[in-house]
């Protein structure tokens, strides 16, 4: 995967703080992945994790594109939105015309994050057995759509 500078991302409350990437990893199914630490610019806290997972095969249709968690003690603050804006950017630097969010339907501060972010729901749809979201127990899933 060509790596792009992932030094920009930032906005005035929060900056993403690059960890690790993972190269593509065809025989499970993973497409390429930015991992982040979410850091808030006022005073360096990290209040959560998000990645980027770059390009579309059968795995983000349900998995998604885009992952991110914010640690209990910093949540309704807006960060994962503000997080998924970010790598809105990195996603358009690799040419993706769309993002795939997905989150459990019965999230809903997951929902919310995913309309603040801007994207348009499409559908909840049922999780093959063969994903691994399956595998642990989610066997239905929201799907949400970020046009770039």
């Amino acid at each position: 995967m060509l790596l792009y500078d992932t030094i920009n991302l930032n906005d005035q409350e929060i900056y993403l703080h690059l960890d690790k990437t993972a190269d593509e990893n065809k025989e499970k199914g993973y497409v390429p992945a930015y991992y982040f630490t979410i850091i808030r610019n006022i005073d360096g806290y990290e209040v959560g994790k998000c990645d980027l997972r770059v390009g579309h095969n059968e795995n983000t249709k349900y998995g998604g594109n885009i992952g991110y968690e914010v640690f209990e003690e910093f949540r309704g603050n807006r960060y994962a939105s503000k997080a998924c804006k970010l790598l809105f950017l990195l996603a358009k630097k690799h040419d993706m015309d769309k993002v795939i969010i997905t989150c459990s339907p019965e999230n809903i501060a997951s929902r919310k994050t995913c309309e603040y972010s801007g994207a348009e729901f499409i559908d909840i749809v049922d999780v093959p057995p063969w994903h691994e979201m399956y595998k642990i127990g989610r066997k239905r899933t929201c799907q949400y759509v970020v046009k770039l």
